[in-house]
């Protein structure tokens, strides 16, 4: 995301999507197995945790702070309709105005006070090589340096993301080493939080840079304590893209978050149903772009008109309260008294929780799962009394039939949603 003038401007990368096809699993030595110590929010097992070990699963939407300071009602707005979770856009003060200590310190105040985490970005390294006002991860590992004061003590709160998009279609493979470089700048400097790295390319890695490099870039981390971060828009209009990019990194037990992505753009119209339903049938977190303020031909990003939390938009109404949206999947983290632990399952019609670790989690195979000091249960099992109707994905790449059996008249286990095939959840096609 980048703002060229005095309006946002979101500008994505080549959509060279079959690139993503051609890319091989490269995975380093226990990549997924080491964690950092409890400190606060970190990765265990290639999982997203508080430091109490529950899951925390990000159902967030992107607010451009730094360009609207005065919007002060934003983050509470954010909150009301539901997200566990706030990226916040900072300025470095290389490119655009920087965030002072200070500001810093209000806006976790403000994410507190309003029980969601805050995913803090410097937004000054979007495109850096292509575009020449971006600045380097170094410049904003210096930033955050500069601004510890506020950050220390705030690790069960705040994950730092580095640096947006970091790096543009130029050069994208200098990605690893710089990142690299920038978390051991952080750690060498006392910087115990959860951390956050963009991939190149825009954001979207259609080159598969960061997806060839995140094991050794996880394992460059001595705190094992790295999150990954991609932008979803053009280069991801297909289900199969969506879903061959997300299983890679969770296969592989390496943390991956969608940290943007919208329902149209001028790169291409991005699957936003598949990105949702996938990033909850995996448990992977996603962080809507944005709140509100988007400019020059991409006014169709925002989530509410002029900062209006009671006017959505079409965009906003779907992703907060559609299929797999903020309402139906959202739970806040634990550190504010929140569920946690199951929250990548969603919430079965008899109002419990489904299992997050599906029949794994239920070895006497009575449909019901022991998760997190809780029961839940078990997707398409004896105790799903109506179907897994929240979406997700069926084993077979398909996705869940929303509306269960009432998509499926010839009882074949096969239905048709949303002008496509979807999967009655327990049938003989939900192999």
């Amino acid at each position: 995301m980048r703002k060229p003038r005095s309006t946002l401007m979101k500008t994505a990368g080549m959509a060279f999507a079959a690139a993503l096809g051609l890319l091989g699993s490269i995975v380093g030595p226990s990549a997924g197995v080491a964690e950092a110590a409890p400190t606060g929010i970190r990765v265990s097992d290639g999982r997203v945790v508080e430091a109490n070990g529950s899951e925390f699963v990000m159902r967030g939407i992107n607010h451009a702070y730094t360009w609207y300071p005065e919007q002060t009602t934003a983050m509470a707005d954010i909150a009301a309709k539901g997200a566990n979770t706030v990226r916040v856009v900072l300025g470095s003060g290389d490119r655009w105005t920087r965030t002072s200590a200070s500001q810093v310190s209000g806006l976790i105040d403000q994410c507190k006070a309003n029980k969601v985490i805050c995913v803090l970005e410097v937004h000054d390294t979007t495109g850096y090589g292509e575009d020449g006002a971006a600045t380097t991860l170094d410049k904003a590992a210096d930033y955050w340096i500069s601004v510890k004061s506020a950050l220390e003590g705030q690790e069960d709160y705040v994950v730092v993301n580095i640096g947006n998009e970091p790096y543009g279609n130029t050069n994208a493979s200098a990605w690893t080493g710089a990142t690299k470089s920038a978390i051991g700048k952080l750690r060498n400097a006392g910087l115990d939080h959860a951390l956050m790295v963009d991939a190149p390319n825009w954001g979207q890695d259609w080159s598969g840079t960061m997806r060839a490099n995140a094991a050794s870039v996880f394992a460059s981390d001595p705190d094992r304590n790295t999150i990954f971060s991609i932008h979803m828009y053009g280069v991801y209009d297909t289900a199969a893209e969506v879903q061959d990019y997300l299983n890679h990194f969770v296969n592989n037990e390496l943390p991956i978050v969608v940290g943007e992505f919208g329902d149209a753009h001028s790169d291409g119209n991005p699957d936003e149903d598949a990105i949702m339903a996938t990033a909850q049938s995996l448990g992977v977190g996603y962080i809507g772009w944005s709140w509100s303020g988007n400019g020059s031909g991409v006014e169709y990003l925002d989530m509410v008109n002029g900062f209006d939390a009671n006017s959505l938009t079409g965009w906003g109404n779907r992703f907060i309260n559609g299929a797999n949206g903020i309402v139906a999947t959202s739970e806040t983290a634990s550190v504010y008294g929140g569920g946690g632990g199951d929250t990548g399952g969603g919430t079965a019609p008899n109002g419990y929780p489904y299992c997050v670790d599906g029949s794994a989690s239920d070895p006497d195979g009575d449909g019901w799962g022991w998760e997190s000091s809780r029961s839940c249960v078990v997707p398409g099992g004896s105790a799903d009394t109506g179907g897994h109707t929240g979406g997700g994905t069926a084993p077979n790449g398909y996705p869940y039939c929303v509306e269960g059996s009432a998509s499926d008249p010839d009882g074949d286990g096969w239905g048709w949603e949303n002008s496509r095939s979807c999967v009655v959840a327990g049938s003989g096609a939900d192999s």
